[in-house]
């Protein structure tokens, strides 16, 4: 989510094509233990409330560029045009009755956004929301070099969101030739049962990418889903409901090397999530967008980590 996309919309296009190809009758998922078997909850945040001593909300922490990217604003604690993105409601499906929403909204008209590239263009004039345990100065509220990283989460039906859960290293805040960013899920709206899920090594020397698609089977903009990734020494393996994603390319479990992980362990590094509702840039932006459309939201029903 930290670069121009490029490497992500091939991944997932050339899986796409492989899916229409046949590849979705075949079984997406490999059966192995729960990632959670054998561990414990070391951090949870059911989002009962916002607590604003571990989460940081707006722009990607990073010094690498403004940390927007998409077509909308990532709103401030405070938010941004009189629209704040962050809300704890009520929703029943939620393990303890209580979710984060994070929304979108078009504002339609200039906006002031200090940093964001779109404020005087109509197709980029919305305000969404990003909360993260990092901030722009490198501090790491919360961070992990290892466990099992998990959301309950349920996304849009909308023909421009890019909701994602995905994962930094907080030395690539301030030295971003260091990034590791591990894509949990990236869903897009307009495709209820495919998501994609990535590594990306950014920056020379070794710059290094995996990704895949994923067949869900399941229309995941009509109920909550589990996402996680397992992160050890070297590797990490996403999941979908608890079972490892199988990557398309091979055919076999999606289990990627992690080639900066040396790195991460000399430099006492960690891992740092990031939840976040962006609107897509890749595609044309659509024409008649219906009332219901100018105001949408995304749910968080908690975040976990194992180790």
């Amino acid at each position: 989510m930290s670069r121009d996309g490029m490497s992500r919309r091939s991944l997932l296009s050339a899986t796409g094509a492989v899916i229409v190809a046949g590849v979705a009758q075949r079984k997406v998922l490999a059966s192995t233990d729960d990632p959670t078997a054998n561990r414990q909850i070391d951090f949870e945040d059911s989002f009962s409330q916002l607590d604003w001593s571990v989460w940081n909300a707006g722009p990607k922490a990073g010094t690498f560029d403004t940390g927007f990217y998409g077509r909308s604003a990532f709103a401030r604690r405070s938010g941004e045009q009189g629209f704040i993105p962050y809300e704890i409601v009520d929703d029943p499906r939620a393990e303890d009755g209580k979710a984060l929403q994070i929304s979108a909204k078009y504002i339609g008209s200039p906006m002031s956004v200090p940093a964001y590239y779109g404020n005087t263009n109509p197709e980029y004039q919305w305000i969404s929301g990003n909360i993260q345990t990092a901030r722009k100065d490198g501090i790491v509220t919360k961070g992990w070099r290892r466990g099992y990283f998990e959301a309950r989460m349920l996304f849009p039906s909308h023909p421009l969101t890019w909701p994602a859960f995905w994962l930094m290293n907080g030395r690539s805040i301030l030295a971003p030739k260091t990034s590791i960013e591990l894509d949990v899920v990236e869903h897009k709206g307009w495709e209820p049962t495919l998501y994609g899920t990535y590594l990306h090594e950014w920056g020379q020397p070794g710059e290094h990418h995996e990704g895949t698609g994923v067949p869900t089977g399941v229309d995941v903009t009509q109920d909550y889903r589990r996402y996680g990734i397992l992160v050890d020494d070297t590797k990490c393996i996403p999941y979908f409901e608890r079972k490892p994603i199988i990557d398309s390319r091979t055919g076999k479990t999606a289990d990627w090397p992690i080639h900066r992980s040396p790195d991460l362990d000399i430099d006492g590094d960690v891992f740092w999530p990031l939840l976040t509702l962006a609107l897509s840039a890749d595609i044309p932006y659509p024409q008649g967008l219906t009332a219901q459309q100018l105001l949408t939201h995304m749910r968080v029903d908690y975040f976990r980590v194992y180790v």
